[in-house]
């Protein structure tokens, strides 16, 4: 019961995108796109859990015990920059139109404050390994839904009547904010 009420926080009520605002660079500049959403997804999900799996032994089996673990946002960059040059390679010798598609948003996703954030959020919650992966992957189907909801509904609006100054980003900005109040509604599942 707590992993699926952990799911259900992640994905809903604690929206790391909508709620958290984090991640909004890719969460805004691959929004164009359904295709290209769910592509940076997947990507993000994947780096997100393997960014998890492999931080939370070091911080728990070195970090701490060596008395260091104020080097954990140093040492959690260079584990996340190293699973997105293996995606990278990954995307551009087996689907490179995605890889194409995503552009410089791929490389974006090491400095991504999103993939940065659950693994430091795994740790200050004090999360066991388990119920950190379980955090981890609904939190990165947390952002895709989000992704997915507002690239669908920015798809149609390229074809809408809107006024000139708010076409692109002004009209995504107001959408999301909107989408982000709509995600705020599920607090009230919490209590």
């Amino acid at each position: 019961m707590d992993y699926l009420l952990l799911v259900i926080s992640a994905i809903f009520i604690n929206n790391i995108v909508l709620v958290q605002y984090l991640g909004t660079c890719p969460f805004m500049g691959t929004s164009k796109s359904t295709d290209v959403a769910l592509g940076m997804g997947a990507s993000v999900i994947f780096v997100m859990l393997m960014s998890t799996a492999i931080t939370w032994p070091i911080q728990h089996y070195i970090l701490n015990p060596s008395g260091i673990g104020y080097l954990q946002t140093i040492v959690f960059i260079l584990v996340i920059a190293s699973l997105v040059q293996f995606v990278e390679m990954f995307l551009r010798k087996v689907i490179p139109p995605l890889y194409r598609s995503l552009g410089l948003f791929l490389p974006l996703i090491t400095t991504n404050c999103a993939v940065l954030g659950v693994a430091i959020m795994c740790q200050r919650s004090e999360y066991g390994f388990t119920m950190s992966l379980v955090y981890t992957v609904a939190s990165g189907v947390g952002f895709t839904l989000a992704l997915l909801i507002i690239s669908s509904i920015r798809e149609r609006l390229d074809t809408a009547p809107i006024p000139a100054p708010f076409r692109g980003v002004p009209v995504a900005l107001v959408l999301a904010g909107v989408m982000s109040l709509a995600f705020m509604a599920f607090q009230g599942m919490a209590a």
